[in-house]
């Protein structure tokens, strides 16, 4: 039933997507808005109690929402989880944003490729250069299909029924949401980095197996620990490795330039790399269903 939900919600993503995740968006906004007027009060706790109240009770209703359809026919529970996964994944969400780059960039329209790239990243009145452009494009698009694909994937099949794609959007978007929020957000990006942890690798052995396996465990073991973000920077690293190409330098940004390592190995960003990483992401998708398929279809036998 799962990888069969997942192909479903992947289809259907494809044909219908989501409005950008504006809608979901907003609601989670709304909701988190309400939880840190009712419960920031500057503390750790503060932040641990509203973190729970927002995520566990959404968790518990897809546990007990599944089980109740799953009694009364396997196929309601099949539907529930479609429409869970349909909303939770984002696969649409960030490869219109990375496509129309990609074709900006082609066509040699640089201003207009900057801009969507400033628009994507939520940052702006900085003037790039082609190379920063299409680096900076592949480590969104790499980070976003974790984020918005990989890692939903992994806990949905982990946790029963939805209740695990459900798990890691929430957490990641309280995560984003309240890491700026001094004590009350540790607990929100702790969940989140535990959550992590497991999906990141999983994420990057997939792009090693589908890409350069020596490379991209090799900057995998070697520098991804050197990147801000630990978790980002194990998917950036092997995917950066997979297809060998140098990821990650110093960039420069509104506040000023921002130090970061080198990540990857190979040539520098060009736009061909922009079609290997679609190549990449997608073949990843491909390892990962075709797995899912051959352990269901090992525990029908």
């Amino acid at each position: 039933m799962s990888v069969v939900a997942i192909i479903a919600a992947l289809v259907l993503e494809q044909w219908r997507p989501l409005d950008d995740g504006r809608t979901v968006h907003a609601v989670l906004a709304g909701w988190a808005g309400w939880l840190e007027q009712q419960f920031n009060g500057g503390e750790r706790h503060h932040g641990t109690v509203a973190w729970l109240v927002a995520v566990l009770p959404a968790v518990a209703l897809a546990i007990a929402l599944h089980a109740a359809l799953y009694w009364a026919h396997p196929l309601l529970a099949l539907l529930f989880n479609i429409a869970a996964l349909y909303f939770t994944l984002g696969f649409r969400q960030f490869s219109h944003h990375f496509t129309d780059i990609q074709l900006a960039v082609k066509s040699g329209d640089m201003d207009r490729a900057r801009t969507l790239l400033e628009e994507w990243r939520g940052a702006s009145g900085v003037v790039r250069t082609r190379e920063e452009v299409i680096r900076l494009s592949i480590e969104e698009a790499l980070v976003a299909s974790h984020r918005h694909v990989f890692g939903v994937l992994l806990w949905y099949v982990l946790l029963p029924g939805p209740s695990g794609a459900i798990l890691y959007r929430m957490a990641a978007f309280l995560k984003y949401r309240w890491q700026n929020l001094g004590a009350f957000g540790r607990f929100a990006e702790r969940a989140f980095a535990l959550l992590e942890w497991p999906a990141v690798r999983l994420t990057a052995a997939a792009f090693a197996v589908v890409g350069d396996f020596e490379d991209a465990v090799y900057c995998w073991r070697t520098q991804a620990r050197s990147w801000a973000d630990p978790g980002a920077g194990v998917v950036l690293a092997a995917g950066a490795g997979a297809m060998g190409v140098r990821l990650g330098m110093p960039v420069q940004e509104v506040e000023g330039m921002q130090p970061r390592p080198e990540l990857g190995v190979g040539e520098p960003a060009d736009g061909p790399f922009l079609d290997s990483t679609v190549g990449l992401v997608w073949r990843a998708l491909v390892v990962w269903v075709f797995v899912l398929v051959l352990i269901t279809v090992a525990r029908l036998l």
